[in-house]
């Protein structure tokens, strides 16, 4: 898959730590799925595990995005970092990333505890008042799915007027 970069050089985002800051700061990604040239976009809090390079998604059990990613586990993502629009100069200052990976729909319990782990310490202060109230024993992860996005690039592209 060939990958598109900005025009203008100037603001592309290079930096492999500046990309990470993004997704390190960020909560939530836009992703895109298509089976059949039918295309879907949801909006997705995430989890960030640094070590193994994926995002991980939790999920009901059911739904339109497992079955798109059942058939075609391609998928687009996009963070926005929104630092305003610029009045009178018709132009906005953003820190913006495209994610390109695949998505798996994660079954073993082991790497479910893990997935769910990685995002709930990613999205809160103190996860353990989360993990109290819902998970009480291993049955619990039967509630829940767990989405790994294998993230293959990552183009940034910014403009900080």
């Amino acid at each position: 898959m060939e990958l598109y970069h900005p025009r203008r050089k100037r603001n592309e985002i290079i930096s492999e730590d500046e990309k990470l800051a993004l997704l390190k700061a960020g909560n939530h990604v836009t992703v895109a799925l298509c089976d059949n040239n039918i295309p879907y976009i949801v909006t997705l809090s995430y989890g960030l595990d640094i070590e193994h390079t994926v995002l991980y998604f939790h999920s009901a059990n059911k739904g339109d995005k497992l079955d798109f990613i059942r058939k075609n586990a391609n998928a687009c993502a996009t963070l926005i970092k929104d630092n305003g629009y610029l009045e009178t100069r018709c132009d906005h200052d953003y820190e913006s990333l495209v994610i390109r990976g695949t998505m798996v729909i994660v079954d073993e319990l082991a790497e479910k505890k893990h997935g769910l782990q990685v995002i709930l310490n990613h999205l809160e202060k103190d996860p353990q008042p989360i993990f109290d109230r819902n998970i009480k024993d291993d049955h619990s992860y039967d509630s829940v799915t767990i989405i790994k996005m294998n993230i293959e690039s990552i183009i940034g592209k910014k403009y900080m007027g």
